[in-house]
């Protein structure tokens, strides 16, 4: 029983085991299907909810050691900018936000600063940030020229992108992604999770993402889904989950934090949200002093999200 909602059980989520599959490449769906079962109207209201709500991922949060060293190279070797500062004096905290365009209608990196904490473990669950690039090797090259550790040639990975990994001064690995007329410069944010048709539906029932691409390579063990909030990604950040054949259990790092996503109802969030089986970690509400309202929770793999109004 949801105990934010009116005083009606919810149903198990559907799970379908019976999901399709493709050879070697990629395989398009805006929506992998479910069994159909009989709810009720208010269930089969929480289930549009997701899919009804205007929703865009907003900024993705991590704790870095040495903040000034971090702006310096967010700024002069990624080339982002300094949207706004919060600091917190009082409760040994400063935050700053970092991208390629105003957080109204760009992806933002939230850095937070603890105070006295210089350093963080990254863990083996998280893939990368992505930035795509119009010419990965020119850009490696200007890394280099500017002083940075860069990598002297690109790679091909196995969706055939031409692409190259740098770290930065905290060690959260970047994929530099080979791709013009992109909107959205900060373009992906990968996770490594466990079972792949697991983590499908709940992005799509739990979060209301489309499914863009999944991409299987048995020869390489390892599978790849591609999702987000529009079906153009030229336009919009997508979310990258990585599958690898067998592998269960991944070290979880103190650095990543979370990703924060927009709602018009943190409540109808968090009811549709459990209903997909969420682990609820903090109700929906308003914070302390501000007007602003979040619901938080973790998906199957524990990768935290906040909706916030």
């Amino acid at each position: 029983m949801s105990k934010y909602g009116p005083n009606e059980p919810l149903p198990p989520s559907p799970r379908s085991r019976d999901m399709y599959g493709s050879p070697e490449g990629s395989t398009y769906s805006p929506k992998m299907a479910s069994p159909r079962i009989k709810v009720s109207p208010r269930t089969r209201r929480l289930k549009k909810w997701p899919r009804k709500d205007i929703r865009r991922m907003l900024h993705v949060v991590y704790r870095v050691g040495n903040i000034e060293e971090s702006i310096k190279y967010y700024q002069k070797c990624l080339g982002m900018h300094i949207l706004r500062k919060i600091d917190a004096p009082e409760d040994k905290y400063l935050t700053v936000f970092m991208g390629y365009g105003r957080e109204d209608n760009h992806l933002a990196v939230e850095l937070t600063y603890n105070y006295g904490v210089l350093k963080y473990e990254i863990g083996t669950d998280l893939g990368h940030f992505g930035i795509a690039v119009p010419d990965v090797q020119k850009t490696l090259n200007e890394m280099r020229e500017k002083g940075f550790l860069a990598p002297a040639t690109t790679s091909v990975d196995l969706n055939k992108d031409v692409y190259a990994y740098i770290k930065d001064p905290d060690g959260y690995p970047f994929k530099l992604i080979q791709r013009k007329g992109m909107r959205e410069r900060l373009w992906q944010a990968s996770y490594k999770v466990a079972d792949i048709d697991r983590s499908i539906l709940f992005y799509q029932d739990a979060y209301g993402m489309f499914l863009l691409s999944r991409n299987d390579y048995p020869s390489s063990q390892k599978t790849f889904a591609y999702l987000g909030y529009n079906l153009d990604d030229t336009k919009a950040t997508v979310i990258e989950l990585e599958c690898n054949y067998g592998v269960k259990e991944y070290t979880k790092g103190t650095g990543y934090v979370q990703m924060g996503i927009s709602t018009d109802d943190v409540y109808e969030t968090a009811y549709a949200a459990e209903l997909q089986h969420a682990r609820t970690i903090r109700p929906p509400g308003p914070l302390p002093g501000i007007p602003t309202k979040i619901y938080s929770c973790l998906d199957p793999d524990g990768w935290k999200t906040v909706s916030s109004l």
